[in-house]
């Protein structure tokens, strides 16, 4: 039976971050007080690295602590290749980048450094696209029909409070030309929303002129 390999330990980061350190012109000690690896420079700040075999909640909870020390801290954990380790790289560099992080990784067959990401104060960039996407959303919803926390399936969005006026409107009566439903439930692009049928609510009958589809009956049963 062969031998699995031994667990990987925190302690093989440990001479590719040295050397990497010694090599910017620090000097290098571990295990000083709580943290894992510091490099002195004068005149600079400490470097803080906090290792690990792996991202973890803990392996954060430690580097944020470590910033009532100094400015330079780092989270060094082991290179990893494929899909999913570039995509945990990608996410918890993002991660690192709002928490004013710093990211190394250390190739363990030859101690290879990378840092993908030095520490730096987080200003996220404001997106006014997206900001005018939440305010219009937030005029145009009637009422607050939601519970906080709930799953998108199902959400009651000022789109959907449209589509169940329209379809309130057939309901009662019967096929219509959309500029009619339009003025008389208030949705001023009510043929447009009939017309591109998102839930599957509304067949066009003639030109211009919508009804309710099975599908749409269901929907309006259960949003009125």
């Amino acid at each position: 039976m062969a031998k699995s390999d031994p667990p990987l330990r925190e302690t093989a980061l440990y001479p590719g971050v040295k050397a990497f350190l010694e090599g910017q012109g620090y000097d290098v000690k571990a295990e000083v007080g709580a943290c894992d690896v510091v490099g002195i420079r004068d005149p600079d700040d400490p470097v803080i690295v906090e290792l690990k075999t792996g991202f973890s909640l803990s392996l954060f909870h430690q580097a944020t602590a470590r910033q009532t020390i100094s400015d330079d801290v780092y989270i060094a954990v082991p290179r990893t290749s494929g899909k999913r380790g570039l995509k945990s790289l990608s996410d918890n560099k993002a991660l690192c980048r709002r928490l004013g992080l710093g990211l190394i990784t250390v190739r363990l067959r030859d101690d290879l450094v990378e840092v993908h990401l030095d520490p730096a104060p987080y200003r996220p960039r404001k997106s006014k696209l997206r900001k005018g996407r939440l305010l219009r959303e937030f005029a145009r919803r009637v009422g607050d029909p939601n519970q906080g926390g709930q799953t998108r399936v199902g959400l009651v969005t000022a789109y959907r409070q449209d589509a169940v006026r329209c379809a309130c409107y057939l309901r009662e009566n019967g096929p219509s030309k959309g500029a009619q439903v339009a003025k008389a439930v208030n949705v001023p692009n009510a043929t447009r929303l009939m017309a591109d049928d998102h839930y599957g609510w509304f067949e066009r009958v003639e030109k211009g002129i919508y009804t309710l589809t099975p599908k749409g009956l269901e929907g309006h049963a259960q949003y009125v």
